[in-house]
């Protein structure tokens, strides 16, 4: 009998209870792809890995994910709950994302941000399909409008983080039913939208009270009534930008600022201050922007 120990193949390892769970989930999703072109058993072990997948970023790929590479990695998984395509936004249609979508019931995080090919009618298949969503970014997705956004809004309650940045089709109405529906929001960014206003603010103020972090970048119909708003209603909020919102004064600003509210305008310095003051006797009503 020979006493030399045999010497084991990873492979030999369970592969569900041991492989998939504890080793390739550490493995970056670049890796992984290569890892294919070892031998078959491989192949085989990484394409279990792929069906059993939670999270699929795109970002882990690199610069550009092929189309076809994307409909071969997710076309087995059925359990996703986190899916970033920001890197698929060349060419990502409804054709190709909307099947991934029907077949992926629990995803509480999508990010689509740059997605532009896409249409309305893939925002309607996301809320019907994920009741559990919880963030969701639509950044610089000008196809998303009203009617959709109100479907997102009756059937995926839970969310509590909504990035609609350059969603210019959206107005006052289309935001206030989405906070109103969506009351346990807590980021939310309408940054880059001249449609944006007091109103919609306004709204969110008053039916938003755990909101944290609120982006008005440039929404230029923003003025300090709906900020002084904000502050009341707001408690927790911990950040506000407000930067290119020249309708809006450090008089409004300086509650929030003194409550430790991060801003990303600074105040306008003292001296120059005083020197307004004395020019015009009207500086509390001045944008003070920089």
């Amino acid at each position: 009998m020979s006493l030399t120990p045999s010497r084991g193949c990873l492979l030999d390892l369970p592969w569900e209870d041991i492989l998939v769970p504890h080793i390739l989930c550490h493995l970056p999703l670049q890796q992984l792809l290569g890892l294919q072109r070892v031998s078959k058993a491989f192949q085989a072990l990484v394409q279990l890995y792929l069906a059993n997948m939670r999270c699929f970023d795109s970002g882990q790929i690199g610069s550009a994910v092929p189309r076809a590479a994307f409909l071969n990695l997710l076309k087995d998984n059925k359990v996703l709950q986190q899916l970033a395509l920001q890197n698929c936004s060349d060419w990502l249609t409804d054709r190709e994302l909307l099947p991934v979508i029907m077949q992926n019931h629990h995803l509480h995080h999508i990010q689509l941000k740059g997605c532009a090919q896409l249409s309305c009618h893939a925002l309607m298949v996301i809320s019907l399909n994920c009741p559990n969503l919880r963030r969701l970014s639509l950044a610089h997705c000008e196809w998303v409008d009203s009617l959709s956004l109100r479907s997102l809004a009756d059937h995926c309650k839970a969310l509590e983080a909504v990035d609609l940045t350059a969603c210019r089709q959206l107005k006052d109405e289309a935001i206030c039913y989405l906070v109103q529906k969506c009351s346990r929001l807590k980021s939310l960014s309408l940054a880059v939208n001249a449609n944006v206003g007091d109103v919609a603010v306004e709204e969110t103020a008053k039916c938003c009270p755990e909101l944290e972090h609120l982006d008005l970048t440039g929404c230029l119909r923003v003025k300090n009534d709906s900020i002084r708003v904000l502050a009341e209603y707001c408690p927790k909020l911990r950040s506000l930008k407000v930067k290119h919102c020249h309708n809006v004064a450090e008089s409004s600003l300086s509650v929030l600022r003194n409550r430790g509210v991060e801003l990303d305008v600074e105040p306008l310095p003292q001296t120059a201050l005083v020197l307004l003051q004395d020019m015009a006797g009207f500086a509390p009503f001045i944008n003070l922007q920089i």
